[in-house]
């Protein structure tokens, strides 16, 4: 084990709403879901000493920081690589508190990413920083959005296992049963079917509408701690057993092109392989997971990469309900992102500490361990989360 495993927690998370128009700024959702997660922890925002968030935040840790009455802000970090980030944070967070940096740290991310801009729009007129010049150059060849960088992995991905749309579909499907059920999600009384899925305009072949996470406004902030402190506290500790990011030679944001293997998973195998190492658990200790899903077709090497099943055989593990509650790995029990909200995965991880607390609408009876994973197909970041 490294030195911050299972020595830090979650103590308390917070969430706005989860829209398609906030009606409000992104720095007055970051506070109010920072605020709301120090009011679930117990914990007064004068004690607050670090914040981490994305790169692609456009909210000042300073600013949140003096909104919140913050007195003496000791450590703050930022993340690059958007969708991959989302464990990341985690990770920083733990890191300075076992290393005595700081005693509180926030971590947050919010957006009006429906209101105010779309990422699903082409990218290749971003400005000229290394990642988006690799755009520009891709955009020459007709990628230009996330989904068509990501349907040209997934193309391979079902060339080399026999995967088919049918297959994307009984993920989708899962993912919206699980939305229709969470009052929180925007999918919330909207299951979708096999035939529905099916009828649905492709977007980037082979992903069709129902493929893609939602567009969405809203924001959550998780407040992690020791675990000696978090024990003294109002809610049940989620401890962070092992944090990791992965990005394996010739990663390039959404565009990793230039490996032996394209399909979106050595990002993945990478983060695993160290989460692993960190822990001393494995596949087979991992109850349930929350599992990033940008496209849901991602989720079947996402699967693999992660050990729960052998390459080529996500589409029969998700086919015989081994994702669903009861099966041997329940997966996005509060819709994913393609059925609750998009908030960079961020919002996955309030839903592992639901479950973890015995707290979420779409219940796993007794788990005690689950993986939350950030983006396939891009340098990424996972953790494994757990309580006694």
């Amino acid at each position: 084990m490294n030195n911050f495993s299972s020595k830090t927690a979650i103590a308390g998370y917070g969430a706005t709403e989860f829209s398609k128009n906030s009606g409000r700024s992104e720095l007055r959702l970051a506070v109010e879901a920072t605020l709301a997660a120090l009011a679930d922890a117990g914990i007064d925002p004068g004690e607050v000493d670090g914040m981490s968030s994305f790169v692609m935040d456009n909210n000042s840790e300073q600013e949140i920081f003096r909104a919140i009455g913050g007195k003496d802000l000791k450590f703050f970090s930022r993340i690059g690589q958007g969708g991959g980030a989302s464990c990341a944070p985690l990770q920083q967070a733990a890191m300075a508190i076992a290393c005595g940096v700081a005693k509180v740290v926030v971590c947050y991310r919010a957006m009006n990413e429906r209101s105010e801009y779309r990422f699903g729009t082409p990218m290749h007129s971003l400005p000229p920083t290394s990642d988006n010049v690799i755009f520009a150059y891709h955009g020459a060849a007709g990628l230009m959005t996330p989904a068509a960088m990501i349907a040209l992995m997934m193309r391979r991905y079902m060339h080399e296992t026999g995967a088919t749309s049918l297959d994307f579909a009984n993920y989708a499907v899962t993912a919206r049963k699980f939305a229709a059920t969470n009052p929180n999600a925007f999918f919330y009384g909207k299951p979708i079917t096999i035939a529905d899925h099916q009828a649905s305009r492709m977007i980037a072949d082979p992903l069709r509408l129902l493929d893609c996470c939602q567009e969405s406004d809203g924001g959550v902030a998780i407040v992690v701690t020791s675990a000696e402190r978090a024990r003294d506290l109002r809610q049940k500790p989620v401890y962070i057993r092992a944090a990791a990011q992965g990005s394996p030679g010739g990663s390039v944001s959404l565009g990793g092109f230039y490996r032996d293997d394209i399909s979106p998973r050595d990002e993945s195998a990478a983060a695993a392989r160290q989460l692993y190492a960190q822990s001393g658990l494995g596949p087979k200790d991992i109850q349930a997971a929350i599992l990033y899903d940008h496209f849901g077709p991602s989720i079947l090497p996402s699967l693999e990469a992660y050990g729960f099943c052998a390459r080529g055989e996500a589409k029969d593990f998700i086919k015989n309900g081994n994702i669903e509650i009861g099966g041997t790995l329940p997966l996005n029990m509060h819709g994913g992102q393609l059925g609750e909200a998009y908030i960079h995965g961020v919002n996955g991880i309030t839903e592992a500490v639901r479950q973890l607390r015995g707290q979420a609408v779409n219940q796993v009876p007794g788990v005690k361990t689950m993986l939350v994973t950030g983006g396939s197909g891009l340098p990424t970041s996972a953790a494994i989360l757990g309580v006694e």
